[in-house]
């Protein structure tokens, strides 16, 4: 964390709430890579101030980003998780259970494409996405989000920095090769109008033109 980040946190006082989500991540053997505090904070204001209703998320953990975008729905909104793991799954629902907001969220577990696929196939559509699994399939992640997005609909992604691999030209793996095209995606995608924030380990933020 810079410098600043690290002063930006500490004008916000700690929650509890999120706090323990943490805790109960750790004691899980999960791995710390929840979205950022601050992100977390921003996840919440944009679903509030968009009226999302109807959310999208594509890699759950534990259920930290769950809560900071459930959080953000008015009545009778819903979150969708997908996630890879069953057991992870099921860690971040008694998060959001504990939050109070587990009325809000169900989860698909498996392979994210196949869930995706699956969404299409039924006609699902979302008006808020948010994008936090495996790095390699985020411009896969990308093309569902816009065939399933109503217009008007926000996409989020987390983590498009790599912690400074992105930006590495000497870095040509298979995750940074395929975060590069995201990023190239939602910069140039005429779909789209969109901004990428710099900030802890970067968040592309789109909204899909009506």
């Amino acid at each position: 964390m810079s410098i600043d980040e690290r002063y930006v946190e500490g004008l916000y006082a700690r929650d509890a709430v999120l706090e323990r989500v943490k805790e109960g991540i750790a004691s899980h053997g999960m791995p710390s890579i929840s979205i950022a505090d601050g992100y977390g904070r921003l996840l919440t204001m944009l679903v509030r101030m968009s009226g999302a209703s109807k959310l999208l998320e594509i890699g759950a953990l534990g259920g930290y980003s769950g809560i900071c975008l459930a959080r953000g729905l008015g009545d009778g909104g819903q979150l969708l998780s997908l996630e890879l793991l069953p057991a992870y799954a099921e860690v971040a629902k008694a998060h959001l259970t504990e939050a109070g907001l587990g009325d809000k969220v169900s989860y698909m577990t498996g392979d994210a494409k196949e869930s995706l696929n699956r969404l299409k196939q039924e006609g699902r559509t979302f008006d808020f996405f948010f994008i936090d699994a495996d790095k390699e399939g985020y411009p896969v992640y990308l093309q569902y989000a816009l065939e399933l997005a109503e217009p008007g609909a926000l996409i989020v992604a987390d983590n498009i920095l790599l912690r400074g691999r992105t930006t590495d030209e000497a870095k040509q793996g298979p995750a940074v090769l395929a975060v590069r095209a995201f990023n190239e995606g939602i910069a140039t995608d005429n779909r789209l109008e969109s901004t990428i924030l710099p900030g802890y380990d970067g968040l592309a933020i789109a909204r899909v033109k009506g």
